[in-house]
């Protein structure tokens, strides 16, 4: 069955949300905050919001969602799983990279590690997202994985997935709150309050992220935008849900 043009509507606005955040945080980076490095300053603390965005919310998304495009499914389904897998690999490397930037930072800085609420929750969703890549690489990847282990992890694996994604957004929205608190109100002239035009532009990144949360969440949430089953995956589920008589015969 092929999806209807809702879905392309939906597909190609994740993609135009997903890039106007990729943007606007190399934007604010560059613009506001100095641009970019990575010698143990200010600079190297800017590519932690740009590789968190990057890594945990649009390319997470858009790995999440490449199963729905009707043009995948007269392919190879192993072939796209392949893919799935490589872009939820690379952005679960840019989230820890990200990672690697803040504590590297605080380290040069003297700053404390894991003290805010933003670090409790964006340490977790790396985690997890790490724990649900593995899972999903045993389940799905490796040939060894048996047809009944595939099909149990396979909701379980939907689940992860999406909690993944909305801790990703929860911890994209906190750090924009938490950085422009520290900056705004700590080093410059500016108090948050007065909603300077820096403020705007990140609470308007920050409304991005929700977007595009959201419509990657309605494409997943969709049970006739899925891929439909092949008919070895179908035989395998038709199997796991039917009774099994044993006969015993002398």
């Amino acid at each position: 069955m092929t999806p209807p043009a809702s879905f392309y509507l939906s597909f190609w606005l994740s993609l135009l949300l997903g890039l106007l955040c990729l943007l606007f945080v190399i934007c604010w980076s560059c613009v506001w905050r100095g641009g970019l490095g990575w010698d143990g300053s200010y600079l190297e603390f800017n590519w932690h919001p740009v590789l968190m965005v990057s890594g945990l919310v649009v390319l997470y998304g858009i790995a999440a969602v490449v199963y729905r495009v009707p043009s995948t499914w007269r392919q190879k389904k192993s072939t796209w799983k392949l893919v799935h897998g490589g872009l939820m690999l690379l952005a679960l490397l840019l989230s820890a990279l990200g990672l690697c930037a803040v504590f590297d930072f605080h380290r040069a800085a003297s700053i404390p590690d894991m003290y805010s609420l933003h670090s409790w929750v964006g340490l977790s969703t790396v985690l997890l997202f790490a724990f649900q890549w593995l899972l999903g690489l045993a389940g799905f990847l490796l040939p060894c994985s048996p047809p009944w282990f595939r099909s149990r992890l396979k909701p379980v694996h939907i689940l992860l997935g999406n909690v993944v994604l909305i801790l990703s957004l929860t911890s994209c929205i906190s750090g924009i709150n938490e950085k422009l608190i520290f900056t705004l109100d700590g080093s410059t002239n500016e108090s948050y309050s007065s909603l300077p035009l820096e403020a705007k532009f990140a609470n308007f990144l920050g409304i991005l992220i929700v977007a595009f949360g959201m419509v990657v969440l309605r494409i997943l949430s969709k049970e006739e935008w899925r891929r439909p089953e092949t008919e070895e995956s179908a035989h395998v589920s038709s199997l796991l849900t039917q009774p099994v008589f044993f006969s015993f015969s002398r």
